[in-house]
C-alpha cells in the first residue's frame, strides 16, 4: 500500500528555513518520482521541486535558487530544505508520487499526502 506522510511546515518568519519531510511506504524511490507541490489560498496548486528515481532533480523557476530537494534511500524519505522563505511561499505543501520520471504536472501524479501547511509571515 502506497503511502505518503509530510512533516516539517510551521510558522517562520521571512528569510528563515524550513525542512519538510515525505516519509513514504509501499515502493521505493528508486522505481518512483516524488514531487513537491504547494497550494496558497485562493490559488492554483504548483509544482515546486521534483526527484526522479535516478535522483535527477528540477525545482520551478521562483524557488531554485533557495529550495532543494533530496532523499535518503535508507530512510525511504524525500525532503525539502526551503532556505530565505518569502511570504509567498506561503501555502500548503504536498508531496506525491508516480511511476517513472518526475515531472511537475500534477495531473500525472496517483498518490498524494495530506499536506502540511507552511506560513511565513512576521
Amino acid at each position: 500500500q502506497v503511502q505518503l506522510v509530510e512533516s516539517g511546515g510551521g510558522l517562520v518568519q521571512p528569510g528563515g528555513s524550513l525542512r519538510l519531510s515525505c516519509a513514504t511506504s509501499g515502493f521505493t524511490l528508486d522505481d518512483y518520482a516524488i514531487a513537491w507541490f504547494r497550494q496558497a489560498p485562493g490559488k492554483e496548486r504548483e509544482g515546486v521541486s521534483c526527484i526522479s528515481g535516478d535522483g535527477s532533480t528540477y525545482s520551478t523557476d521562483s524557488v531554485k535558487d533557495r529550495f532543494t530537494i533530496s532523499r535518503d534511500l535508507a530512510k525511504n524519505t524525500v525532503y525539502l530544505q526551503m532556505n530565505r522563505l518569502k511570504p509567498e511561499d506561503t501555502a500548503v505543501y504536498y508531496c506525491a508520487t508516480r511511476q517513472g520520471i518526475a515531472m511537475m504536472d500534477d495531473r500525472w501524479y496517483d498518490y498524494w499526502g495530506q499536506g502540511t501547511q507552511v506560513t511565513v509571515s512576521s
